[in-house]
């Protein structure tokens, strides 16, 4: 895992590239990422550097994480994340320093973690996308139930992971290879291509693709094959492969 930053869904908008193309982006403030605490593996087992964002009042703070923050000599923030790094990205890394929103570049892909939309209590129709059942033919108080959920004496019981009616998002979920289409160092704002798990200002978790490689060569596969041809792209797969 690579160097990340945490940060608020401000909310989407739409930009225009120089080409003149409209795309819909999210606009994430990850500015003030303040480093908390520096683990090495000789005293922690293993290389990982830990980070604040946001803002907390005093007396909203326990004195374990006013006694941690402290220490490292930072505001108390509301949102701690801890990023696996290696031993020689530690090295320009000290406990109090800030991460700015410099460690990104534009056309970056990036993977991008938040906690969905909470919609309650939810059927099956909305749930899982079941088909309702007719409107009318017979069909009386039970448009929109979910049908049998299994079968009679044997085996005598609901079977685990039947689709059924329950509870609706909130739930921890990552877009990954989003494209990063413009940065404002001044304010350190991320303008990231697409939508994004979550509300307008819920907390968003930014680090580096980790799948973007073989998406590119898959991408430059699929490129080749169409400009030049059967022949190309074969001689394409085969350096691929060696």
């Amino acid at each position: 895992m690579s160097l990340g930053l945490v940060g608020r869904k401000i909310g989407m908008t739409r930009i225009f590239t120089d080409d003149g193309h409209s795309h819909p982006v999210t606009v994430l403030d990850v500015s003030n990422n303040r480093v908390t605490q520096i683990k090495v593996p000789k005293i922690d087992g293993y290389s990982a550097v830990q980070v604040t964002f946001g803002k907390r009042r005093a007396n909203r703070v326990n004195k374990p994480s006013a006694g941690h923050f402290a220490k490292a000599a930072v505001e108390a923030g509301h949102i701690l994340k801890e990023f696996h790094v290696t031993e020689e990205q530690l090295a320009s890394l000290k406990a109090g320093a800030v991460v700015s929103v410099d460690i990104f570049q534009v056309g970056q892909r990036v993977d991008v973690t938040g906690v969905t939309i909470g919609k309650g209590f939810a059927g099956v129709i909305k749930r899982h996308h079941f088909s309702s059942n007719r409107a009318s033919h017979g069909n009386s108080k039970a448009h929109n139930k979910p049908g049998s959920i299994g079968m009679c004496q044997d085996p005598g019981r609901v079977l685990p992971g039947k689709r059924m009616s329950g509870h609706l998002g909130s739930v921890q979920r990552t877009t990954q290879n989003l494209e990063v289409l413009r940065i404002d160092f001044e304010r350190g704002l991320l303008l990231i291509k697409g939508a994004i798990p979550g509300s307008r200002g819920g907390d968003v978790v930014v680090h580096p693709s980790f799948k973007i490689t073989s998406i590119s060569i898959k991408h430059a596969i699929n490129s080749d094959v169409q400009g030049d041809g059967k022949n190309s792209g074969a001689q394409t797969n085969k350096k691929v492969g060696a």
